[in-house]
């Protein structure tokens, strides 16, 4: 009897818990994004239509899982923000470039893919390049900006809107370090960026709270070691440490929790600053270590670190043959996405996605926890167990 009032007092507990998670989130009547590849749901592609400029994102297989076509998502199908509308029963957020601002109250999506948190100026003075695109943080913070003037009547109507709105601000920042990666720069010369980067980020944080902002989550960065666009990169250099239970580029995932390690820090002080506002750090990166941990638990049966769309290479990546170009072997190599966590060396499948989304806005990947039930003793306990014995399933 003891044991069948312990399981209905938990059982209660969860409900009440969900019930809790559901008032405390219906508050939100928006979302507003900013940050590039990993949440920008079209702005790119409609940029690069005004110029005429084709890039493998706006093209098949892009997009095939879930939409069916390209939309100009960096990826197979959803991206964390959709399943999060999806989750706070809103719309899924349209992008900012040729939408209609007078809808902001719906949502908007200032997010660019090969965004950067820096103006390019900083890290052209660097000998830094993006190819892909000029839209910094500033300049989405712009965007911004004018869709206010023209969605507010009054500023008290903008501080309402964005009171009742959840911020994303990201992630970005990957990119300021991707491109100079690329270039050829070292990890010491991109480590001295860090500070900056952080810098930009803080200052679009606190211009958002001074125009009515109440709840923003910042994402932090991936472990771009276990990046399959990496590890090809740096496939033949007999300098690099790859991690023995995961594969992964063991400098490069150092630097990327250096990101976090000082982005966390800001985010703690701004905190202090403006208790009133709920400044949420989104752990990206051992949300993602999950899986790249045990891929075949999340059912990864290729492994986590093998691209799903590309060309030949022990990661299934080359920059010559890059997804949705003739050369690639996506047929051959990817029947099913779901089993592949990374979908074309750089960006992440839909399924990858989803867990990211599951750990960060369902689980305990959020500090404070942006998901009420993550606070329960009783569902953490049961995650680290169900973890370690390798037989929790996310679907």
């Amino acid at each position: 009897m003891e044991r069948d009032s312990s399981r209905y007092t938990i059982f209660f507990l969860i409900i009440i818990l969900q019930l809790l998670w559901s008032y405390a989130n219906g508050r939100f009547t928006s979302i507003i994004s900013f940050g590039d590849s990993l949440s920008d749901t079209g702005n790119l592609k409609q940029l690069a239509s005004f110029y005429n400029q084709s890039l493998p994102f706006f093209m098949p297989p892009y997009g095939q899982t879930f939409f069916h076509r390209p939309t100009g998502r960096c990826s197979n199908g959803r991206l964390v923000i959709d399943f999060v509308a999806e989750s706070l029963k809103l719309p899924l957020v349209p992008p900012y470039v040729g939408g209609n601002t007078m809808d902001m109250g719906k949502g908007v999506n200032y997010a660019v893919a090969g965004a950067t948190a820096l103006d390019p100026s900083f890290l052209e003075a660097r000998g830094v390049y993006n190819k892909m695109t000029n839209a910094s943080l500033r300049v989405q913070m712009g965007w911004f900006k004018e869709s206010l003037v023209s969605f507010c009547a009054t500023t008290s109507d903008c501080k309402s809107l964005l009171s009742e709105s959840l911020i994303l601000m990201g992630e970005i920042g990957g990119n300021d370090y991707n491109h100079a990666f690329v270039t050829g720069k070292s990890v010491k010369e991109i480590k001295s960026y860090v500070p900056n980067v952080i810098n930009a980020i803080a200052l679009t944080i606190n211009e958002l709270i001074d125009l009515g902002a109440k709840t923003i989550v910042i994402p932090g960065n991936l472990p771009i070691g276990c990046s399959a666009a990496y590890l090809t990169m740096y496939y033949d250099s007999k300098n690099e440490e790859c991690d023995n239970k995961t594969g992964c580029i063991i400098r490069l995932n150092k630097f990327a929790q250096y990101h976090n390690m000082m982005l966390i820090n800001r985010l703690n002080h701004l905190q202090k600053l403006h208790p009133k506002v709920n400044i949420i750090y989104a752990d990206y990166y051992n949300a993602a270590m999950q899986f790249y941990t045990y891929p075949e638990t999340y059912g990864f049966k290729y492994g986590a670190l093998k691209a799903c769309c590309g060309g030949e290479g022990p990661f299934n990546c080359n920059p010559s043959a890059a997804c949705a170009y003739t050369s690639s072997t996506v047929c051959a190599v990817c029947a099913d996405p779901n089993s592949y966590a990374n979908w074309d060396g750089m960006h992440l499948t839909e399924a990858a996605y989803k867990l990211i989304y599951k750990g960060v806005f369902q689980g305990a990947y959020s500090k404070p926890c942006f998901n009420l039930l993550c606070a329960s003793p009783l569902l953490q306990e049961w995650d680290l167990k169900a973890i370690e014995s390798r037989k929790l399933q996310i679907v």
